[in-house]
């Protein structure tokens, strides 16, 4: 059973309810964030916390709890589950308001949910993903609104590709959910605008200063095409290769040796976190 903090009281998941005024239902009003426990013990909660704050910043709205006492929440959590490692999602509303557009106090829920790794094929053999014309709007805040990847499911699921890369006017930002990597030679080379920072990004980013030269600019799409290897970073993700953009094959169509060894890194830190 999973459980969930909705503004001071804790539930199973399956009681809460957030009521038909919030300004998430009603104007698509919320940020949320979401990480991964590992031997029962949040994954980079000090970075996560901080993306929460500058998100909830940027959205205007205030912290109902300060960062020790959410993390006595987030532990009282993992405690009720009773699995050695969860997901966490945190989300916050506008709350409740009495126009539909008034921000008067906000709603944070703190769940626990099931973890779905991603599948061991597709680290041997790499994913595909189309490529699309976006930018999220306020991309450096993570906010509730993935209409875009939704409405392009369709599209995506045709071209028997698992993500979209978004890009615009030639310069790539990010996947739906997560961020991008090239590797040229030694080069480990990331876009810097039109992002959300990823945790995982920026754990990988410091895993990689001793073995690679970093660079994190704007990336083209013209870069693509003498790129050895691709892959994406993210929570669930971690470090998972990138074979196909749309018609282009990434280097030689197969898992570079680059990737597997950020990979094993990352697995290596988090077995023993």
């Amino acid at each position: 059973m999973h459980y969930g903090y909705f503004n001071g009281t804790i539930l199973p998941t399956d009681q809460i309810g957030v009521g038909v005024t919030d300004l998430s239902l009603l104007r698509g009003y919320g940020l949320f964030d979401y990480f991964l426990t590992y031997n029962g013990r949040p994954f980079q909660w000090d970075w996560y916390w901080e993306r929460f704050r500058n998100s909830a910043a940027g959205l205007r709205l205030p912290l109902p709890l300060s960062k020790d006492e959410a993390y006595a929440v987030v532990m009282d959590l993992i405690a009720r589950t009773e699995q050695p490692n969860v997901a966490i999602r945190f989300v916050m509303t506008g709350g409740y308001s009495p126009d539909g557009m008034s921000i008067s106090k906000p709603n944070l829920l703190i769940l626990t949910e099931a973890i779905h790794p991603v599948p061991p094929v597709q680290y041997e053999q790499g994913i595909k993903v189309i490529l699309d014309e976006y930018v999220r709007e306020m991309a450096e805040l993570k906010t509730t609104d993935y209409k875009h990847v939704i409405i392009l499911a369709e599209q995506i699921r045709a071209a028997n590709a698992l993500d979209v890369l978004y890009q615009k006017g030639g310069e790539i930002s990010e996947l739906s959910r997560s961020n991008f990597f090239i590797v040229k030679g030694d080069k480990l080379i990331t876009p810097n605008r039109h992002i959300l920072r990823g945790i995982t990004r920026r754990t990988i980013i410091e895993l990689a200063q001793a073995d690679f030269q970093v660079e994190e600019r704007p990336v083209l799409l013209s870069e693509l095409y003498d790129a050895d290897e691709a892959f994406t970073t993210s929570s669930t993700k971690q470090v998972l290769p990138i074979t196909q953009i749309g018609e282009l094959t990434v280097g030689d169509g197969r898992v570079g040796s680059k990737s597997r060894f950020l990979l094993e890194r990352f697995n290596d830190l988090v077995a023993n976190w």
